[in-house]
């Protein structure tokens, strides 16, 4: 059993909430922070505290990140910097941000005296509902040692390196291979359709064979479901995502021509103002 943490859970959307109840279940004392007030009523239904800004959360010694964008962490961090005293805390930076994006605002954390971790994670909301994320840990090893049994409320923690931004280098691969697998199924699902078979029989023929995927599996029934399917994942979050493998592809010098394929149909989607629809609507693209 972990000792009870003071924990500011900043992110309680689609997929930080469940995280966030994950840690209350297990009775650490949780403020939830977002800026959309809609999921305050949310958390605190879960016994979550929830608060507008890190500036209005409860006094805390870790401090867990879900936002959505590098964007997003930047305004974070400066906020945080700018309004409370971070010496103390241990930051765990569970966002898909990109190696670099991490490593600068670690440094501005490390330079007042925080504890920064590197823990992306993957499985999406299904998987954080139960507990059985999977968390892609770097940095120092005294730090990872004081947040792996926190950490092992979402899931199985997996120690991928020293370094900071390590985790999140491994997270690139992971979303250049789930955004390649969504458009793939979307247009596999397409090209059911275009034969005149039935969609659904051939979803149910094909998961559970060679051809079958997590994605497929996961993404196939949302695609068969319309555009008004419930929410788990944007169309703007793999907008952003693949377009952090593509960059961070360029930067080593690595040729991904099947992820700018994808990046190119999750644009297309954002165009048709798909852009806050579940990431299953690429397969509109294909209309």
């Amino acid at each position: 059993m972990s000792t009870q943490q003071a924990v500011t859970f900043i992110g309680i959307g689609a997929i930080g909430l469940p995280m966030a109840k994950q840690l209350a279940l297990n009775g650490h004392a949780v403020t939830g922070v977002d800026p959309a007030v809609s999921q305050h009523e949310r958390a605190r239904e879960a016994g979550i505290a929830a608060a507008t800004s890190i500036t209005d959360a409860a006094p805390a010694g870790t401090v867990v990140v879900m936002v959505a964008t590098p964007d997003q962490l930047n305004q974070l961090v400066t906020t945080a910097l700018e309004t409370t005293d971070v010496s103390a805390q241990t930051w765990v930076i569970m966002s898909t941000v990109g190696p670099d994006s991490l490593r600068d605002e670690a440094a501005r954390l490390q330079a007042e005296g925080a504890i920064v971790v590197d823990a992306p994670v993957t499985g999406g909301v299904a998987r954080a509902i139960t507990g059985e994320l999977t968390i892609f840990a770097s940095g120092a090893p005294h730090a990872l040692d004081k947040v792996t049994a926190l950490l092992s409320h979402f899931g199985t923690v997996r120690r991928v390196g020293s370094s900071l931004g390590d985790g999140q280098a491994i997270k690139v691969v992971n979303q250049h291979l789930c955004s390649v697998h969504i458009v793939a199924a979307a247009e596999a699902l397409n090209l059911a359709e275009t034969l005149g078979l039935n969609k659904a029989d051939v979803l149910d023929l094909i998961s559970s064979g060679a051809a079958g995927s997590w994605m497929l599996s996961d993404r196939g029934p949302r695609m068969l479901a319309g555009t008004n399917v419930e929410v788990t994942s944007t169309i703007s979050i793999f907008v952003k995502d693949s377009t952090l493998v593509a960059d961070a592809a360029r930067k080593a010098g690595a040729q991904t021509p099947l992820l700018d394929t994808a990046k190119e149909r999750y644009e297309q989607a954002a165009r048709m103002g798909l852009a806050t629809r579940d990431d299953s609507r690429v397969i509109e693209t294909y209309s």
